[in-house]
């Protein structure tokens, strides 16, 4: 899937992605990022896989910035 970085709440290892078409951002966690987190910065263009298990509903997994 593909999203944009909506925000990244400072001074926490994490985040939300906006989707187009959906009402609800998905959160990402700085674990899902493959160590690229302090790179990613609101409105880059991510991809993702989506987990449908995460403890507070769906989170994006694998977040990579989109070339």
């Amino acid at each position: 899937m593909t999203g944009t970085i909506k925000k990244i709440v400072e001074g926490k290892p994490f985040g939300f992605i906006a989707v187009e078409g959906r009402e609800k951002d998905l959160f990402f966690h700085e674990s899902s990022t493959g160590g690229a987190f302090a790179q990613l910065k609101e409105g880059d263009t991510v991809t993702f896989d989506e987990d449908l298990s995460g403890p507070k509903g769906p989170a994006a997994v694998n977040v990579q910035k989109a070339s």
